[in-house]
């Protein structure tokens, strides 16, 4: 049997996050022998939004996905990356929005190759009104369970 050890870590916010990022995450995935990291970077730029060069260095930091929030469109520079496999903004925001509200990844562990879902809702209580994020689930969860049980919301 294949275990999966997977790292989720909440929102980095501004440089003081990355760096915190950048000197613990290898020392940390390391030694708990983590397989996948996924981490929130919606506030990575200076506190709102995300660009590029902050992307590439969350990714080089240890990242495998970065998940976004409300504040994903704050910069305009999120075009540039938005359709990158990595990056995944809510499921639930219009469909007409550019960039995808899950992925499917294939990961290398010890005991073999496991396949993982990766879903993003954001929730609706204090924000813009956006699909119900239960519905939204309920139809993403229908078309992956074809590919995989392994799924992460």
């Amino acid at each position: 049997m294949n275990i999966l050890k997977v790292l989720f870590i909440g929102d980095i916010v501004g440089e003081p996050g990355r760096e915190i990022l950048k000197r613990c995450l290898f020392d940390i995935a390391s030694k708990h022998k983590i397989d996948f990291v996924i981490a929130n970077s919606e506030n990575a730029a200076s506190g709102k939004g995300l660009t590029k060069s902050v992307s590439d260095e969350i990714f080089a930091a240890g990242v495998n996905v970065s998940t976004l929030g409300n504040h994903a469109f704050e910069r305009k520079e999120i075009s540039e990356i938005i359709a990158d496999p990595r990056i995944i903004r809510p499921a639930n925001f219009p469909e007409e929005v550019p960039g995808k509200g899950f992925g499917i990844y294939n990961i290398e562990t010890a005991g073999g190759t496991v396949k993982l879902a990766v879903v993003n809702l954001m929730g609706r209580v204090y924000m813009t009104q956006l699909d119900d994020p239960l519905r939204t689930a309920d139809k993403i969860l229908k078309e992956i369970a074809k590919t995989t049980k392994n799924i992460i919301i």
